[in-house]
């Protein structure tokens, strides 16, 4: 709904910068992303994660496929997070 209401926002809005960091790690741009405003752009790299194949007869994506990519997105990061520490 934020990137229908208020397209133009940067993504911090919506997303924290270790999550934005690994979607620009994890999901390359598309030439359709490329050209997306801020927020979009993010919300089209998290869609593949929830299992969207963006073929051309396809709808949109819901918010199913969202709320598994932004999962998706969280279970990464945690693993992320406790790769990154050190331990002993």
């Amino acid at each position: 709904m934020l990137n229908r209401t208020c397209p133009y926002v940067e993504p911090e809005i919506a997303l924290m910068h270790t999550e934005i960091d690994l979607l620009n790690r994890l999901v390359k741009d598309s030439k359709r992303s490329q050209a997306a405003l801020p927020l979009s752009r993010y919300l089209e790299k998290i869609v593949p994660l929830g299992g969207y194949l963006a073929r051309s007869n396809d709808s949109p994506p819901g918010n199913k496929v969202m709320w598994r990519g932004m999962r998706r997105l969280v279970d990464m990061q945690l693993g992320f997070k406790l790769a990154s520490e050190r331990y002993g």
